[in-house]
Formats: C-alpha cells, sequence, structure tokens
C-alpha cells in the first residue's frame, strides 16, 4: 500500500485550521504540528499510486500552505 509522509509549511497561525482540512481528506492518516523546519506533518495511504498523487495533489492545493516536501516510502524496506 502506498505511503507518503509530508512535510508542511504554512502561513503563521494557520496551523490548525489546515491540520483540520488534513484530516478530513481521504487517505490523510494523520496530521500534526510539529517544531522545526516544517509546520505541519502528515501520513498518506492510498491503496495505488494514482489514488496518492491525486492526495498528495490535493493536500498542496490547501490554502495557506506555502511549501511541502513529500517522502515516498520505499515499500521493499519495510
Amino acid at each position: 500500500m502506498p505511503t507518503a509522509y509530508v512535510l508542511i509549511n504554512c502561513r503563521l497561525g494557520k496551523e490548525a485550521k489546515i491540520i483540520s482540512q488534513l484530516r478530513m481528506l481521504s487517505g490523510v492518516i494523520d496530521a500534526d504540528g510539529v517544531y522545526g523546519l516544517y509546520d505541519i506533518f502528515a501520513k498518506v495511504t492510498k491503496d495505488t499510486d494514482a489514488e496518492l498523487e491525486t492526495v498528495l495533489r490535493n493536500i498542496r492545493r490547501v490554502e495557506h500552505i506555502t511549501s511541502t516536501n513529500t517522502l515516498i516510502k520505499i515499500e521493499d524496506q519495510s
């Protein structure tokens, strides 16, 4: 099952709103605020690579997200 971890930067003060929106997206398993270089960490899982790509595209379209860095899990190394 394709899985990705998305590191997200957003506009200051919009973290809680974005986390709430992300948790409503199909395929987003979890989303949490974090300290460090990024503001939000999200885990995404879908049945196919194409479905995963669609969710990732939808994440990038969420208002107030300024950048993302996506790490796709290597299934054979789990």
